[in-house]
Parts: structure tokens; sequence; C-alpha cells
């Protein structure tokens, strides 16, 4: 088999019906459709964003559960924790918050 022959049975291939209206389907998908490649990979690229956020959010959660049934087993790490956080006191005291500076 020539490279002529080759060539002419392949002309024959790409002039087909069948061969066109492929292509043209294939294209049509891929370039000009509501989903086409950006879209598909743009939506690929938040989904694996959102899958990240979504692990971030199921350690941050795992934390405050231990934290939260640590803080429920103890009353003095309760008191610890009020006083540090929302700068809770007693009646009658007076609370000091010391802030160091920052140099220049």
């Amino acid at each position: 088999m020539s490279f002529s022959v080759f060539l002419a049975s392949a002309a024959r291939v790409v002039r087909s019906f069948y061969f066109l209206t492929g292509v043209s389907f294939l294209v049509w998908m891929f370039v000009f459709d509501a989903n086409d490649l950006l879209k598909q990979y743009d939506m690929y690229k938040k989904w694996r964003e959102l899958q990240t956020e979504k692990e971030y959010y199921l350690t941050n959660i795992e934390t405050v559960k231990k934290e939260r049934a640590e803080l429920l087993s103890s009353p003095e790490l309760l008191e610890k924790f009020a006083r540090e956080r929302y700068i809770m006191k007693r009646p009658g005291e007076d609370v000091f918050i010391l802030v160091p500076q920052e140099e220049e």
C-alpha cells in the first residue's frame, strides 16, 4: 500500500458523513456546550478547594469536640477557659489585661 493510496482512503474517510458528524459533535461538546472543557476544569478546581475546606472543618470539629469534653469534665478548666478567652471575673475582682508592646 503506497502513501497515495493511503491518502486517498483517508480522504474518503474524512469526507464521510459519519466522521464529519462525529467530529462536529465532539467540537460542539468540548467547545460550545454549556459544560465545555474549561467549565469542567473550573468546576473540578472548585471541587478540590471544597474538599480541602471540608477536611479543615472536619479536623476543626474534632478539636472543638475534644476541648468541649475536657471543659465539661472539669470545673477548674471551665473557669480557666472563661477567664482567658472571655475575660470573665468573679464579683469584686479587677482584671488587668497585659498586651505586649510591638517592637519598632
